[in-house]
């Protein structure tokens, strides 16, 4: 490896301290190191123990050129150091708390020997509060918004949600007495959705909800940044980014990032070994899935925040149960809510031949497996992006935030997705699982996202738009801020 140079461009990339929101940010890092930048990447003190733990008590080591520092997220320690933090708690105290330990890392750097003078700071996009610090220090401030473009649009229109009546609800009876059916047809790219299918923050009967005014307050301010970084692809989402140029700065789809981080070879080696999961991984799994046949798996994961009560877990177990067909259940550890997940021994001795359940795994390796018919999600848009990416039709399982509006762009608009109501009963998920493992509407799906997969490969290809998106990031935004 060369030596470092003090005209070597540093980047700090500062995820908000989720795994929805680091593993995102990890891949970028280590595309902008690809490229020839240092990089610092931030994690908070409470995710460093649990990296540490999951990964291996050298997995942030670094390198000379990529390393990593921690800062407080200000909330106190966990008694349960396996488990996630409290949403609410936890953007409250990353929103007030974070901006000072912030300013005293970068000032840190600047006076560190070996390490060249900060170009830029790639945030993610809820963490505004970096553009005062980067105002400060005099660099550009890049926010990666790790949501569907969709989703951040949908996020953008809560104002005029607000200004137009339509939010806050009026009591708590607007949530079951139809209102929500309302249709929207004002915002570009998706006529016809309806308030359900929107982001569920709207789903408030309070003007002053955290959740509602930071979606506002964060989209506002994004507009004061120096470029919108997207995890999407223009063949995607045409129509949504067409509205997004013309309300914030310069866009910069550079999605899938998985494939495009497939593409480009690291300058080291050992980068790779920089893992971003809060859990320890199963590969046990893959044996399991090899001796499946072709499209027969259902694959089931509600992401890394989902909370779910022993009540909807019990009902999508007699579902998967009922259905007959092969699945594969990553099930948190903290996933219920309240207590542990424990499954009714008539379910797991009824399933004990065709289902395997287990609590974490590799996402991407597994929606890549032959042996994986389809997926049924929380419509996150890590997840959705993999599954459309790797040619797997989804079931829509959406539980809060764009998770809602990402559902119904993939039934609605990319003809990927049947949606299964929220409260989860088990005639409605063996239904749903039959039709998309064995029925027409099923093979439909699986052809049409064959083709979302071929786009987004296509996308991803070294002469695709989102490479070409990336260079243009590289040499026409970060590097020229080092000349």
């Amino acid at each position: 490896m060369a030596p470092i140079s003090n005209h070597q461009p540093h980047a700090v990339c500062f995820p908000y301290p989720a795994q929805g929101h680091i593993n995102p940010m990890m891949k970028l890092a280590k595309l902008l190191h690809s490229k020839g930048f240092y990089i610092t990447f931030i994690h908070t003190e409470y995710n460093q123990k649990r990296l540490l733990k999951s990964s291996g008590p050298n997995s942030l080591d670094g390198l000379p050129d990529f390393r990593f520092e921690t800062i407080p997220d200000g909330l106190p320690p966990s008694s349960d150091p396996d488990s996630n933090r409290d949403i609410l708690a936890l953007n409250r105290s990353v929103t007030e708390n974070c901006l000072e330990p912030f300013r005293k890392l970068l000032a840190k750097l600047e006076c560190s020997d070996g390490v060249p003078p900060v170009c830029c700071i790639v945030a993610d996009g809820i963490m505004t509060f970096t553009l005062d610090a980067a105002q400060e220090i005099g660099v550009p401030d890049f926010l990666f918004w790790t949501s569907s473009a969709c989703g951040f649009l949908a996020y953008s229109y809560h104002k005029h949600l607000v200004e137009k009546g339509l939010v806050p609800l009026k009591d708590a009876s607007y949530l079951s007495n139809g209102y929500l059916d309302t249709t929207i047809d004002w915002i570009p790219g998706m006529e016809g959705i309806r308030l359900k299918d929107l982001p569920t923050l709207i789903r408030t009967t309070d003007r002053n909800d955290f959740f509602l005014n930071f979606a506002i307050q964060e989209t506002d301010r994004s507009a004061k940044a120096s470029g919108i970084i997207l995890n999407t692809y223009d063949e995607l989402e045409t129509e949504v980014l067409v509205a997004l140029s013309s309300m914030f700065p310069p866009i910069y789809t550079i999605g899938p990032l998985h494939l495009l981080s497939d593409k480009i070879p690291q300058r080291d080696g050992m980068i790779s070994n920089f893992g971003s999961s809060l859990w320890i991984d199963n590969v046990e799994c893959f044996k399991w899935l090899d001796s499946k046949e072709p499209n027969s798996v259902l694959y089931v994961n509600f992401g890394s925040m989902t909370i779910m009560t022993p009540q909807q877990i019990v009902e999508l177990a007699f579902g998967l149960a009922n259905s007959k067909q092969s699945f594969l259940w990553i099930i948190r550890p903290d996933m219920v809510e309240g207590e542990s997940a424990i499954l009714p021994e008539e379910f797991v001795v009824e399933t004990k031949e065709r289902g395997l359940m287990t609590s974490w795994c590799r996402q991407e390796k597994i929606l890549n497996h032959p042996s994986i018919g389809g997926f049924l999600s929380h419509m996150g848009w890590n997840s959705t992006i993999e599954s459309l990416s790797s040619g797997v039709p989804m079931i829509c399982c959406p539980n809060n935030g764009e998770q809602t509006t990402n559902c119904w762009f993939a039934c609605k608009k990319w003809g990927v997705g049947l949606e299964i109501d929220g409260d989860v009963k088990r005639d409605e998920v063996e239904k749903v699982v039959r039709e998309l493992m064995e029925g027409d509407k099923g093979q439909e799906m699986r052809k049409k996202a064959l083709e979302w997969k071929n786009k987004a490969e296509q996308s991803a290809d070294l002469n695709g738009k989102s490479f070409m998106n990336l260079d243009r990031l590289f040499s026409e935004v970060l590097l020229s801020q080092n000349k």
